[in-house]
Formats: structure tokens, sequence, C-alpha cells
């Protein structure tokens, strides 16, 4: 889990244009389209940095579900 929280931590802060969609892949990730990062490329995002951004949220999100399950096992 620390290679996971290093990979994370190691993309840096998103830019706040990503704010609601990263929100969006924090909570309801399954609901993400091909026009959620459509409409972030046509705001002037880079590619790269809406994948990296996305990758290190999802790792986050998923480490803090890990983290509450075993709180709630242990």
């Amino acid at each position: 889990m620390d290679e996971l929280r290093a990979i994370a931590s190691s993309v840096g802060e998103p830019p706040a244009e990503l704010a609601a969609y990263l929100a969006k892949v924090r909570e309801q990730a399954y609901t993400v389209t091909d026009a959620d990062v459509e409409a972030l490329k046509a705001a002037g995002i880079a590619e790269d940095t809406i994948f990296e951004q996305t990758v290190a949220a999802a790792i986050r999100e998923g480490l803090r579900r890990l983290e509450a399950a075993e709180r709630a096992i242990g």
C-alpha cells in the first residue's frame, strides 16, 4: 500500500478545473464517460494530466475504502 500511496502522491495537486471531474471519479466512477474527458480536453487540460489525476484519485479512494474496511473488520 505504501508504494501505491507514493505513486498517487507523486502526481501532485490537481488543477482546480478537475475538481468536479475528480469528485465524480471518487464517488461515482461508473458514471464517467468519454464526454467527461473530452470536455476537459476541450477546456485545455492535457490528456496526460487527466489520465494521471484520474489514476491518482482512484488509487487514493481505493486505499481510503480499504482502510475503512480494515477498521471495520479489526
